[in-house]
């Protein structure tokens, strides 16, 4: 098996049968995985393994949730592999089998536990609220699932005090490096879809993503909604990608009421499909935009669902800027992790694409797709009425510069280096 190797030598292990483990350094991003009967590169994300791990020391039960197919299951294998007594998949017979009893099942193992689809089974909530209260505490578990509202319900009353929730999504530039950023944009994070050998077969399995997420991972978890419905309602907001949400006006264009589309867009908020960013209300007399902003949260699902296919077609289509302003927010939201995150608008024109609360500070990010970004009298706003401690407009050049007091220029590429390479004065 062939791996990509460090100048100095290093040592793998078996951790489990399919996956090759480096066991001497974090350093090395890609190692290679049977599948199948195929070999395939596999991303190495230490940085989500760490926070995992460190949730499990310190809370009794984790739940990592996240859309299917982003990866839950392969990062669980790193801790417990599936031939274990300690590894129950809800998708296999065997494994449902021996939950037929779940207190017995589940009583005298110890280390870590991991549960995958616990959304199948939320009769287990009440199982791991009696097992997580003992002591001494014989187990702990990690729990998996796709962002379904009804497993955060259960979790959240059942397992109040006890759980801790981990949110997951597909690969971000941090873990992928800047030399991917590009065929990140354009194919999206799912794994499947940015590892596919041929931009045509990322295109094929995106586009079975979305038929099976419509038609089966929908209705499983408890949505009834027709999935023709469903597919227009979320074309349409493919195309109202990066503007202000307007429930009424989307309603209208697809012959629906205002609540139904306002249930179906927080619908596709619940399972990590859209997000919704919140308006930064400042004390101020200007009239401020109360609705939310709505951005397709995988670009792979946007270009998908706007017909964008390769990376010559999103180059010249009307949507590249707010595809681009997008996967910015995106990624910076994840590379910051803030405290919050709100963009800011009036109805006098002025507008920020992102703030961000970070230890009580307020940080500004404006995406520009030029050259060479100039102050606008939005960021002069920005910074003096919110009391911005510094405003970060990110473009895809290769240059740092400063354009006036606490605001800056800041390549894209930033983003991999965290907080303090955004918002470095």
């Amino acid at each position: 098996m062939s791996t990509i190797r460090t100048a100095q030598a290093v040592r793998m292990v078996t951790f489990s049968p399919q996956v090759m483990i480096d066991t001497d350094t974090m350093n090395i991003r890609l190692a290679m995985t049977r599948f199948h009967g195929y070999i395939c590169p596999m991303i190495q994300r230490p940085e989500l393994l760490k926070k995992v791990g460190r949730g499990i020391k310190r809370s009794r039960v984790v739940a990592l949730i996240g859309p299917r197919q982003c990866g839950k299951t392969t990062l669980a294998r790193r801790l417990v592999g599936p031939p274990s007594t300690n590894y129950f998949d809800l998708e296999d017979p065997a494994s449902l089998a021996r939950l037929d009893e779940p207190m017995t099942a589940l009583s005298e193992l110890k280390g870590i536990v991991i549960i995958d689809e616990i959304q199948r089974r939320p009769d287990l909530f009440p199982v791991l609220r009696v097992l997580s209260d003992r002591r001494p505490l014989r187990a702990r578990f990690l729990i998996l699932g796709s962002a379904s509202p009804e497993l955060l319900r259960q979790s959240s009353e059942t397992l109040a005090g006890r759980i801790e929730i981990i949110e997951m999504t597909g690969f971000d530039v941090r873990e992928l490096g800047v030399t991917a950023m590009n065929r990140h944009w354009l194919r999206g994070g799912f794994p499947l879809s940015f590892l596919a050998r041929t931009n045509q077969d990322s295109v094929s399995w995106r586009k079975n993503f979305i038929q099976t997420f419509l038609e089966r991972d929908l209705v499983q978890l408890g949505v009834r909604v027709p999935a023709t419905t469903m597919f227009r309602f979320w074309t349409m907001l493919a195309h109202s990608h990066g503007q202000i949400w307007n429930a009424s006006q989307v309603a209208r264009s697809l012959g629906m009421s205002e609540a139904s589309a306002r249930r179906y867009v927080d619908v596709l908020s619940g399972f990590f499909m859209v997000r919704q960013l919140p308006p930064f209300h400042a004390n101020l007399k200007k009239r401020q935009v109360k609705s939310p902003k709505l951005y397709i949260r995988d670009t792979g699902l946007l270009h998908q669902l706007l017909g964008i296919h390769s990376e010559k077609e999103l180059l010249s289509h009307p949507k590249l800027g707010a595809s681009w302003e997008g996967y910015i927010v995106e990624e910076v939201i994840r590379s910051v992790e803030p405290d919050e995150a709100f963009f800011w608008a009036t109805h006098n024109g002025a507008e920020i694409d992102l703030i961000l609360v970070k230890r009580g500070r307020n940080y500004g990010v404006e995406c520009k797709r030029s050259d060479a970004p100039r102050v606008t009298p939005s960021m002069r706003a920005a910074i003096d009425e919110l009391k911005l401690r510094h405003l970060s407009v990110i473009y895809p050049g290769a240059s740092r510069y400063r354009l006036a007091r606490n605001i800056s220029a800041v390549p894209s590429e930033s983003i991999v280096g965290g907080f303090m390479s955004l918002f470095a004065e």
